[in-house]
């Protein structure tokens, strides 16, 4: 047997371990955990709307308010497993290309690529917190941002790389919601399979859920953007305090609630993708 054969016997193998039950059930336990995390976030969120305080509305805030329930530390290690589910998934996404006629293109390998990076991060956030480093998950978004901008910012450029991060982020966060709102994500689901009463709440959920993530994603990096402007590390802003500027708008904390029933809408979202995604 020759090295090609043997070359493509193995990527044969691996391609097949990509496509196995198990990568599956990690990618639905995945989608289940995600939508855990953003549901408490956007309750989170609801309770900053309505006193002003209360546990910050972040991952970290999430992952903190697991740990108070019963059996809540047992909670946070399937958490942490159900994101390493997903961060493979995308990795086998990265490697192989996605389900679908397109799935093989390379901007599509290089946004799994990346979503393997962030899953993979808060995957180890939330194991590391469930084994006991409580300054690794639940630590303040804000304060990782901050230290982050500021860090980025002592660099030769550090005000265009911030910037443009910004700008990317903001247009991420545009992007997202546009596709939620024209509604992209059917051709990722199993449509067949739902009821006309499911697909109703999928599409709610999906559309609301999809804007107010997008619009919270688009106002973080308008954040950003300002602190490289400003040269100010201090007005870059993590999850908690991008969701805390929503109270200052005019219509005040109001904003906030539709943004907070949103991202909570999001997390059902989830779940329906957890049943109905194509893997």
């Amino acid at each position: 047997m020759n090295t090609r054969s043997v070359a493509a016997q193995g990527r044969g193998q691996a391609r097949r371990a990509a496509n196995s039950t198990a990568v599956e059930a990690g990618a639905r336990a995945g989608f289940g955990a995600r939508g855990i995390i953003y549901v408490l976030v956007g309750a989170l969120a609801l309770q900053i709307a309505f006193s002003g305080g209360g546990q910050q509305a972040d991952r970290g805030g999430a992952i903190a308010e697991i740990s108070e329930k019963p059996f809540g530390q047992i909670a946070l290690w399937l958490l942490g497993i159900g994101l390493v589910g997903m961060a493979l998934w995308r990795l086998s996404e990265a490697l192989f290309g996605q389900a679908g006629p397109d799935g093989d293109k390379p901007s599509k390998r290089a946004m799994a690529a990346g979503r393997f990076v962030f899953y993979g991060f808060a995957a180890y956030s939330v194991l590391s917190f469930a084994a006991g480093e409580s300054g690794s998950g639940g630590g303040s978004s804000d304060q990782q941002s901050q230290d982050i901008t500021g860090k980025v910012l002592g660099w030769p450029g550090g005000q265009w790389i911030v910037g443009i991060g910004g700008i990317a982020v903001a247009c991420a966060g545009i992007w997202i919601a546009v596709r939620a709102i024209m509604r992209k994500y059917h051709k990722h689901l199993k449509m067949t399979e739902m009821s006309q009463k499911v697909r109703r709440a999928l599409d709610i959920s999906g559309v609301f859920g999809g804007t107010a993530r997008g619009a919270v994603f688009a106002t973080a990096g308008g954040f950003a953007v300002a602190a490289a402007v400003q040269h100010d590390p201090g007005q870059s802003k993590g999850m908690d305090d991008t969701l805390r500027s929503f109270t200052e708008t005019p219509v005040g904390p109001w904003l906030l609630v539709v943004i907070a029933i949103g991202l909570v809408a999001f997390g059902v979202f989830s779940w329906f993708n957890a049943r109905y995604r194509k893997v």
